[in-house]
């Protein structure tokens, strides 16, 4: 989300513009936010989340799994909300929209400067809060750096990499490391 003021709108009339909308919107809770980043992403924003497509996409084809980057939404019923994710993964069962999916078990969102705040917190609140997801990576566009969450016993503990390291991603029973993500840009 970024930090334009919110307009008020139902659900309903939000899915009926928000394919001829000219630029990508998210909705939380009754209130639309203009996604500005659209209008120009830095290109490290862009290869970062590219790279991380790109290391983890053989894993999912050859597993079955689905994934998208930026431009595919992520539903989440429970808080009436729909947030365009810089890189989603589902594995298992059948897609249930064309526009949307709701059972991610990999979320990323790579930081810049009008969405860090609420990738932190509050899409961290909603986030965690379905049930399938398993992993949610907060990744820094600006330095090699890295927040994981990983869903545990005792909730979502947060562990930090700088510089180096790897993140788990356990739907795809592999490991991601910083240099893979940021290769050939930080």
């Amino acid at each position: 989300m970024s930090d334009a003021a919110p307009q008020a709108m139902s659900e309903a009339e939000y899915l009926r513009t928000e394919r001829e909308s000219p630029y990508k919107r998210e909705y939380v809770g009754g209130f639309v936010y203009p996604l500005h980043a659209q209008a120009g992403a830095s290109g490290e924003h862009v290869r970062i989340s590219g790279r991380i497509m790109a290391t983890l996409l053989p894993d999912a084809d050859r597993l079955g799994c689905r994934l998208y980057q930026s431009d595919m939404q992520l539903y989440v019923p429970a808080a009436s909300s729909y947030f365009y994710p810089d890189v989603m993964l589902v594995c298992g069962g059948e897609q249930p929209g064309r526009y949307f999916e709701t059972s991610p078990c990999l979320l990323v969102e790579v930081l810049s400067g009008s969405t860090a705040h609420n990738d932190r917190r509050h899409k961290h609140a909603v986030y965690t809060a379905i049930p399938t997801l398993q992993t949610y990576l907060i990744v820094s566009q600006d330095e090699r750096y890295v927040v994981e969450y990983q869903r545990g016993a005792e909730g979502w503990p947060m562990r930090e990499h700088r510089g180096e390291g790897q993140v788990e991603i356990p739907c795809l029973g592999r490991s991601l490391s910083l240099d893979e993500m940021y290769r050939g840009v930080l």
